[in-house]
């Protein structure tokens, strides 16, 4: 029988999708259950007291969580966060309740045995709840003890060969998605990427030295599965930089209705015949596609690498075969200054091992920004308030067209003598000197 009364939450039960207050009292019936044969390392009403403290926030309005000191592991200066309860002795369960983060493997691989080793360690030492995976990319792990963290991090490292994720000011765990070991889309390995820049920075990411958080992530192609644009401040996004190979006996075929559009996606929904021009020729965001005699033609000049026509014809659209990287830098949630976008500074990379071109621009934007980034500033922040052109001069990358964002507001351009060959002011002075007389 449930400990607390929790009429708030029994209604995010009644819903049509999975609640995770269901998750939670399905963690208390089997602690119930297997109080007497299970020897918990941390109070076994963890979980109901959870529901507890969460209903009280509900009906007061207001966290009862609170700040109570920074707790870890011996050398490590992230990786587990601190949670105490300010309700202790109404909810003793949870009067700690830290959270866990543990480093997922690249593409989220996992083996069963893992699994269940993850599941025993957090039902014996943690409140049996997990969350795979959080914003974060990291395995999280919900709610145990200060005196067991020592312990759950010896399990971690010696039994199951894995480490703690990220926290805090520092580098956090570099995420990816699953590259080229089930897409055919990959430009890049991201797997191996993402495990090399996981080894080379593990100062970096265990011991807080930066202004604020810095994530990595690997998207294989422009689809963006890890949504690297959107949510990592060094997104790296495969990509080519040949020619879309095409096969136009299949694009025959997708007109003929032959093969079915977007991988047979709406297979079940009745979209009508399938019409090249309205649905990938029409729909190509800089226009560089044509559709006449019954021959697809693209002006890879002007692509951009937007995936739509390779998405709803990939049997006859492929990838080119010159392959690597975009690089781009910026992107935020909306912390002290409104959400940001990454922006594009390195147009194509090879992305091949030991990936010392990227780390040496890595290398260089780390060392600007730990000098000039504020307390809590995110790199999008620090670009935006010292401008991206200084960003290309301390990771030596040459102006390019393609990282203009929009064009100019103000029609207006107003330079320095130093920065013009010869000095336009002094260009300006002797011709005044030589026509006056």
């Amino acid at each position: 029988m449930a400990k607390h009364k929790t009429p708030l939450l029994d209604q995010l039960e009644s819903g049509p999708w999975p609640s995770f207050v269901s998750d939670i009292k399905q963690e208390c019936a089997s602690r119930a259950k297997n109080a007497k044969g299970v020897d918990y390392q941390v109070p076994a009403d963890c979980p109901d007291d959870l529901l507890g403290v969460l209903e009280m926030s509900y009906v007061d309005g207001e966290t009862h969580w609170k700040h109570g000191g920074i707790v870890g592991v011996f050398g490590y200066g992230g990786g587990v966060i601190g949670r105490y309860c300010d309700q202790p002795e109404m909810f003793p369960g949870v009067a700690h309740f830290h959270t866990v983060r543990v480093n997922q493997p690249s593409g989220l691989y996992y083996t069963t045995e893992f699994l269940r080793q993850i599941c025993d360690l957090w039902e014996l030492r943690g409140s049996g709840l997990t969350n795979m995976h959080g914003s974060t990319g990291d395995i999280v792990l919900l709610g145990t003890t200060t005196p067991q963290l020592e312990e759950i991090f010896f399990d971690l490292t010696h039994k199951m060969n894995t480490d703690l994720g990220g926290s805090g000011s520092n580098l956090r765990t570099p995420s990816c998605c699953l590259g080229q070991s089930r897409c055919e889309f990959a430009c890049i390995d991201t797997q191996q990427l993402c495990h090399d820049l996981t080894n080379t920075y593990q100062d970096e990411l265990h011991r807080p030295a930066f202004p604020y958080k810095f994530k990595f992530k690997v998207d294989g192609c422009p689809n963006g599965c890890v949504a690297a644009i959107a949510r990592s401040d060094f997104s790296i996004i495969g990509t080519w930089r040949d020619e879309i190979r095409i096969d136009q006996k299949a694009v025959a075929a997708y007109v003929g209705g032959e093969i079915k559009p977007n991988a047979g996606a709406h297979a079940g929904r009745d979209w009508g015949k399938f019409d090249i021009q309205k649905e990938v020729v029409d729909r190509c965001p800089t226009g560089c596609m044509k559709f006449e005699g019954g021959k697809l033609e693209i002006n890879n000049k002007e692509c951009v690498r937007c995936m739509h026509c390779i998405n709803a014809m990939p049997r006859a659209l492929r990838i080119g075969n010159d392959r690597g990287a975009s690089i781009l830098c910026g992107a935020k949630a909306p912390i002290l200054d409104g959400p940001q976008m990454s922006s594009l500074l390195v147009p194509f990379i090879k992305a091949e091992e030991p990936y010392d071109e990227i780390k040496e621009i890595v290398e260089n934007l780390w060392d600007w920004w730990m000098e000039e980034g504020k307390n809590r500033e995110r790199l999008g922040e620090t670009m935006k308030r010292l401008s991206f052109q200084k960003l290309l001069e301390v990771t030596n990358q040459k102006a390019d067209a393609r990282h203009v964002r929009e064009p100019r507001h103000n029609p207006y351009i107003f330079w320095k003598e130093e920065e013009v060959k010869g000095g336009w002011q002094r260009d300006i002075a002797d011709y005044r000197k030589k026509h006056q007389k």
